[in-house]
């Protein structure tokens, strides 16, 4: 069953994936993936280990690129070939690593590699400001910008990877388990952070595993099984059994087929049955 917000249907997808595949030698870790993300709706991409997000998160990262299919940005067909060319696009990626420098402090990793200089020398009290009003605008609980990330919980610096990612103005971010071996608290304050990106106006894709944090945040859920799409369901319409159900392909085993084959699908199949057996 596939289903569709009211809501995404009346505008148009920020990032927009159709038939997209990948191989690597002789193994197909993508087949003919269909994904469509709106601007101000989270979509939560789940399934189980070797379902292929990770790979299509890396192609919309542009660490790999896609090898069949089409993927839009914006209504403009792209193939993106560098992470730097993602970036620029406007796609922010936030791996599960988080990629930070916890020797440096909150600003010098926000800016890194996005440096402000005023005449080759380093702006740190622009640098600082701008720290400041980001993070107050993420709502964000982070005691000092000046305090190593090294000194910082769980949830504080999966926010200051988040914060980072959106330096450049990003249109939409992907997040590859934000909130993977946190505790309640920290991964509420996550979450917290994951809508207020929505309401900003940004597509977020979340990769997840916990279906709690999926049905808490997302608005529809996207489920691969086996480098496919099994589905995508309105979270507001879809039962948690449901989504379990796409993710292991437990409504595709012997029994229901066998199940669904001794079903009859009309009332005249019914009769021809009858009539034929009198016969």
């Amino acid at each position: 069953m596939t289903l569709q917000a009211d809501a995404a249907t009346q505008r148009e997808p920020v990032l927009s994936l159709r038939g997209v595949s990948k191989t690597f030698g002789a193994v197909q870790a993508l087949k003919d993936i269909d994904l469509d993300v709106y601007p101000g709706e989270v979509v939560a991409l789940v399934g189980d280990n070797g379902a292929g997000k990770s790979t299509l998160i890396k192609i919309l990262a542009g660490v790999h690129s896609h090898d069949e299919g089409s993927l839009r940005f914006d209504g403009d067909e792209v193939v993106l070939h560098s992470p730097t060319q993602s970036q620029a696009l406007g796609i922010a990626t936030v791996f599960q690593d988080l990629a930070l420098c916890d020797n440096l402090d909150v600003v010098s990793n926000l800016f890194l590699g996005r440096e402000i200089l005023h005449g080759g020398v380093l702006d740190e009290e622009e640098m600082e400001s701008k720290s400041w009003e980001l993070l107050r605008q993420l709502a964000a609980r982070i005691p000092s910008v000046r305090i190593a990330v090294a000194g910082l919980s769980g949830g504080q610096r999966q926010t200051v990877a988040i914060a980072r990612s959106l330096i450049g103005d990003p249109r939409i971010v992907l997040l590859d388990e934000p909130t993977a071996a946190l505790g309640v608290a920290q991964t509420a304050e996550v979450l917290n952070l994951i809508e207020r990106l929505r309401d900003r106006g940004l597509g977020v894709l979340l990769i997840s595993h916990n279906m709690a944090d999926v049905q808490a945040v997302a608005d529809r859920v996207a489920v691969l099984r086996l480098g496919r799409n099994n589905g995508v369901f309105s979270v507001q319409e879809v039962s948690y059994e449901d989504i379990i159900a796409a993710i292991t392909g437990a409504t595709d085993n012997v029994v229901t087929q066998r199940a669904a084959a001794r079903t009859p699908k009309s009332d005249d199949a019914v009769g021809t049955e009858t009539e034929g057996g009198a016969r």
